[in-house]
């Protein structure tokens, strides 16, 4: 992920209010009583004086007026040609990138400006009369009541599975979701359909994009977010940009039939691995694997598991894979080692040898689908974080702030009464997707 911001920030002072010297007239003063064919003659002296040159500038300077530091700065000649001292610089004398047009008749900046930060505009232009125009003004530019940040879930470079989204977490509550949308760009090789989906608050908005179908392995993808400058909504801007481009990798996925007591690791039309298995028990609600199309979110070689409700805390598993953000992983469990292929006993975790869970830990990759089957609870947003599979294409453009209506549900990232994890890992867990059972 690639983070652009503005540019950079400068000592914020009081707006010297706007300055704009265009065409400048000199006239000679009347000092007689003269005929009224000496009044005509003054006139036509004093219009002759004035310099033909124009100028315009882009966003009109304005005392009352704070433009977005990503709007389109320009200043502009009319009959006439800028000279290669324009330029625009902060309140620090720092120069602000721009770039002279070949026929130099207008100068563009070429890099966002810093918000509540106070701009010069100098230089001077010259007319078709040949006369000289200076180039003057000051702008400063909007400060907002609040900046968004935001975090993406892949990051540059990265290899993933096939079913993975690309999720975007807000640290506030995005408003004005269209605008916002808009500014989002994402571009795969080869075309790839897809749609984004707003899903419910959970400590700020959540935007995912998801592909219609499984990515093709291969998929090249590029998402650009152009949310510096942004107004979010009821006064919020974005922090700064975003970017985040990745590839998809081999075709993975988990067949994981509950009746069947085992999971088939396939690649692309082949079985990489048939590993026996238990699945929850299913007496109890919580203790039930949820049927549906599960993604790898992040893995662990060591893992400390802890579960009230199950009573055990602190329980030490191995090769931890986790699948959602209820507390369901595929892992390594010595405990059930002798009905792993016969019976299923779990408190809603698949359960692996030790040998079979390490085999498994080894290919999982972040973004790979896990399709649980034939058990009595589907996978739903009460189960958190990544549930997009378990919503028709339909339904999920239906959330999309620019193709249908946007959810107003609430549901967490991490449901509320998910297990927690305790103790340590060997490798860190992901911020808010925390919540094992065994």
């Amino acid at each position: 992920m690639t983070v652009s911001r503005g540019h950079s920030p400068m000592t914020r002072r009081t707006a010297l209010g706007a300055i704009a010297i265009g065409a400048v007239g000199v006239t000679a003063a009347a000092c007689s009583t003269g005929s009224s064919g000496d009044t005509a003659s003054g006139a036509a002296a004093s219009k002759s004086a004035e310099p033909s040159a124009g100028i315009t500038f882009s966003p009109a300077l304005d005392a009352n007026a704070n433009p977005s530091p990503t709007a389109a700065f320009s200043v502009k000649v009319s009959k006439g040609q800028l000279n290669p001292d324009v330029k625009l610089t902060n309140s620090r004398g720092t120069v602000v990138t721009g770039a002279l047009s070949e026929d130099r008749t207008t100068y563009t900046i070429g890099e966002p400006l810093g918000y509540g930060n106070t701009y010069t505009w100098s230089g001077t232009a010259i007319g078709d009369d040949r006369k000289t125009v200076p180039i003057q003004g000051t702008f400063t530019t909007l400060t907002p009541q609040e900046q968004a940040n935001v975090v993406v879930n892949i990051a540059d470079g990265q290899e993933v599975g096939i079913a993975a989204p690309l999720i975007l977490k807000f640290d506030s509550t995005v408003t004005d979701k269209k605008a916002v949308e808009k500014a989002l760009t994402v571009k795969t090789t080869p075309e790839t359909e897809g749609s984004w989906a707003w899903l419910p608050e959970d400590n700020g908005s959540r935007a995912h994009w998801r592909s219609k179908e499984y990515f093709a392995p291969g998929t090249k993808v590029s998402m650009v977010a152009k949310l510096y400058g942004l107004d979010h909504g009821d006064g919020v801007y974005g922090a700064a940009d975003v970017t985040s481009d990745f590839v998809i990798g081999r075709a993975q996925i988990v067949k994981a039939d509950a009746t069947s007591f085992k999971i088939d690791v396939m690649r692309g039309s082949d079985v990489l691995m048939t590993l026996p298995c238990s699945y929850g028990s299913g007496d109890l609600d919580r203790n039930v694997t949820r049927s549906g199309i599960h993604v790898v979110s992040e893995k662990h070689e060591d893992f400390y598991m802890s579960n009230p409700a199950a009573g055990y805390f602190n329980v030490r598993e191995r090769f931890a894979v986790r699948i959602s953000n209820n507390g369901e992983f595929i892992h390594a469990n010595p405990e059930t080692t002798g009905v792993q292929g016969s019976s299923n006993v779990t408190n809603g975790c698949i359960n692996l040898s030790l040998d079979n869970a390490q085999q498994y830990f080894n290919v999982a990759i972040y973004g790979d689908p896990v399709e649980v089957t034939n058990t009595r609870i589907p996978l739903s947003e009460a189960d958190g974080d990544i549930y997009d599979w378990t919503f028709g294409w339909d339904d999920w453009k239906a959330m999309s702030a620019l193709k249908g209506e946007v959810t107003s549900s609430s549901a967490p990232a991490t449901p509320s009464n998910a297990p927690q994890l305790s103790g340590i890992s060997t490798t860190p867990p992901t911020p808010a997707r925390q919540g094992p059972t065994g």
